[in-house]
C-alpha cells in the first residue's frame, strides 16, 4: 500500500483532473461541454502551470477529438479526453472506429441527459448509447471512485489481452460538482502503477509498416468484430486483476461488482452510478427493520460480468433493476440484461425507470422498490 496518502476536499471532475495529471497522458484532445467542462479546465490548468507534459489539442467538435485521439493512441501515444451527453453522442461514431482499430483511449464522462428537451443534468442515456460500440465502460459511486476508477482505467485499456477504449462515467453535477473527501494517491505512486505506454504495434513503427482503418469485405468484417467480443470477454479478468493490484496500492477495491448485505437477502435492487450511495443506506434501515434485502451495484456496464449478477442474485426471490435511462418502446437496458442472465432462476426481475434529467431519487421511492409497490417509471409526476 502507498506510504503516503493525501485526502482533500475535491469535486469529481477535479478528482478526475488529478488522476489525469499523475498519469501525465501524452495527448488530450478537447471539447468543452457541460458538465464535463471542469474536467478539462482543471487538467489544462495543470498543464500551463507545468506540471504535466501533456499536448492539448483544441478541436472544432467532439467527433475531431475522438479523431485526433484515434490516431494519437495508434501513433503510440498515451491518450485521453473528456466529454458529456451530446458530445458523446457526437462522438460514438469514432467510439466504433476506436474499438475497431484497437485505440486503448481513456475517456473521463460526465454522463448528462441526451436532448431534447435540452438538459445539463445527470443520467446514464449517453453512457448507454454507447454500449454496443465496443468500448469498456465503468461507472462511478462517488468522486473517490471516479479518482479510483481514472487511474486503473489506462492499465485495463492498455493491456495486450484488451486494447479497447474505455470510458469512465460520473453522474454529471451529482458527483462532478460536488464537493467530498477524496484520497490521492502519491504521484510517483500511480506513475510507477500506470506504467509506460506500450501498444504491440504502433503507426510510427516504420520497422513493421502495417495498414490501418482497411475496408472489410463480408468474408473478413465478421471475423474482426468478433475479435472486440472476444477482447471484452477477456476484459472481465483483467479489470479484477487490476482491481487486485489497485487495492494493494490504494486499500480500496474496486471490482466490477459490489454486493452489499446480500450474503441472505430475499430481495435485491440493482443500479449504477451515484444512486447505489443513497439506496446503501436505505438497506441499512430496512436490515434494522428486518427486512432481508440488499444492493448489487454495477461498476463494469461493459463489459458486463455476468456470471458474477446470476451468482450475486442466486438466493434472491425478487430482483428489481433501475435504468436511469428510458428505452422508448422496450425495456431498460440494464434490465434487459438482468432479466435475461437471471431466466431460469427463482428471481422474479422488475425493472424501474429514474432519474432522468437529473431528477433526485428518494429514500421513500427506493423503499416503494423494495417493496414492489413503485411503478415503472418512478418519481414521475404524471402520465401525460
Amino acid at each position: 500500500m502507498a506510504s503516503v496518502r493525501t485526502a482533500r476536499l475535491l469535486t469529481g471532475s477535479e478528482a478526475v483532473a488529478n488522476a489525469m495529471r499523475q498519469i501525465d497522458p501524452d495527448v488530450v484532445p478537447i471539447y468543452p461541454i457541460t458538465p464535463q467542462t471542469p474536467i478539462i479546465e482543471r487538467f489544462t490548468r495543470f498543464v500551463a502551470d507545468g506540471e504535466t507534459s501533456t499536448e492539448i489539442v483544441n478541436v472544432e467538435s467532439e467527433h475531431s477529438a475522438m479523431s485526433a485521439a484515434v490516431g494519437s493512441a495508434l501513433a503510440g501515444a498515451r491518450t485521453m479526453t473528456a466529454t458529456s451527453s451530446q458530445g458523446l453522442a457526437l462522438m460514438v461514431e469514432v467510439i466504433y472506429i476506436a474499438a475497431g482499430m484497437r485505440a486503448p483511449i481513456v475517456m473521463a464522462v460526465g454522463n448528462r441527459a441526451l436532448s431534447a428537451p435540452i438538459n445539463i443534468h445527470g443520467d446514464h442515456s449517453d453512457g448507454y448509447l454507447a454500449r454496443d460500440s465496443g468500448a469498456i465502460q465503468l461507472f462511478a459511486e462517488n468522486a473517490q471512485e471516479a479518482y479510483d476508477l481514472m487511474v486503473m482505467a489506462p492499465r485495463i485499456a492498455e493491456h495486450p489481452d484488451v486494447l479497447l477504449p474505455v470510458l469512465v462515467g460520473q453522474d454529471g453535477f451529482t458527483i462532478t460538482h460536488s464537493a467530498e473527501p477524496v484520497e490521492l494517491l502519491p504521484d510517483e505512486a500511480v506513475r510507477a502503477f500506470v506504467g509506460e505506454y506500450r501498444i504491440p504495434a504502433p503507426l510510427l513503427d516504420l520497422s513493421a509498416p502495417r495498414s490501418q482503418g482497411m475496408f472489410a469485405m463480408p468474408d473478413y468484417y465478421f471475423e474482426l468484430r468478433h475479435q472486440i467480443a472476444a477482447a471484452m470477454e477477456r476484459a472481465r479478468e483483467v479489470i479484477e486483476e487490476v482491481a487486485a493490484e489497485y487495492e494493494e496500492l490504494s486499500g480500496r477495491r474496486l471490482s466490477a461488482l459490489e454486493e452489499y448485505r446480500l450474503e441472505d437477502a430475499e430481495r435485491a435492487l440493482v443500479c449504477m452510478g451515484s444512486t447505489a450511495g443513497t439506496v446503501k443506506d436505505v438497506v441499512d434501515e430496512l436490515r434494522a427493520e428486518g427486512e432481508r434485502v440488499g444492493l448489487l451495484e454495477v461498476r463494469s456496464f461493459r463489459p458486463l460480468p455476468i456470471e458474477r449478477i446470476r451468482a450475486a442474485c442466486s438466493g434472491c426471490s425478487e430482483v428489481a433493476v433501475l435504468d436511469r435511462a428510458d428505452t422508448p418502446g422496450g425495456v431498460g437496458a440494464l434490465h434487459a440484461e438482468c432479466a435475461a442472465i437471471l431466466c431460469g432462476s427463482r428471481a422474479r426481475v422488475r425493472g424501474h425507470v429514474y432519474g432522468l434529467g437529473g431528477r433526485d431519487l428518494s429514500p421513500a421511492e427506493i423503499r416503494a422498490v423494495f417493496a414492489g409497490a413503485a411503478p415503472r417509471y418512478v418519481g414521475l409526476r404524471s402520465a401525460s
